[in-house]
């Protein structure tokens, strides 16, 4: 049964001022980081997952860290979300089994969709 949905638009461009004042371990975790590869698009569009995950919540970025909401990719480049803290105890409270994300992206813009799920009636 789908429990929510989120999804979430930026422009890449405006991750840059994080990115020029080294704000990034503030939103990303050292291992986001690293998969980024120092590529601005890689981080807005894990910026954009932890934005639709937090719609996906209907609570928008509350009681809980952008932190809490770690995304990373499988060995094939598949997305995929890990929570912690505040953001983990509300999808146990939802009755979270699963999340499941996606990314797209163009030159200028990233998107991103979430989708979570739990148990039926």
């Amino acid at each position: 049964m789908i429990l929510g949905i989120g999804c979430d638009i930026l422009e890449i461009a405006r991750l840059e001022k994080l990115v020029k004042n080294n704000y990034t371990h503030r939103v990303f975790t050292e291992e986001e980081r690293r998969q980024s590869e120092g590529k601005l698009s890689r981080l807005a569009g894990d910026f954009s997952v932890k934005e639709a995950v937090s719609k996906c919540f209907g609570t928008g970025v509350r009681s809980f860290s952008l932190l809490d909401i770690e995304v990373l990719r499988d060995s094939l480049g598949k997305p995929y979300v890990k929570l912690y803290g505040g953001a983990e105890k509300i999808f146990l409270e939802m009755g979270g089994k699963a999340l499941h994300v996606s990314i797209s992206n163009t030159g200028d813009l990233v998107m991103a969709y979430a989708l979570m799920e739990g148990e039926g009636f």
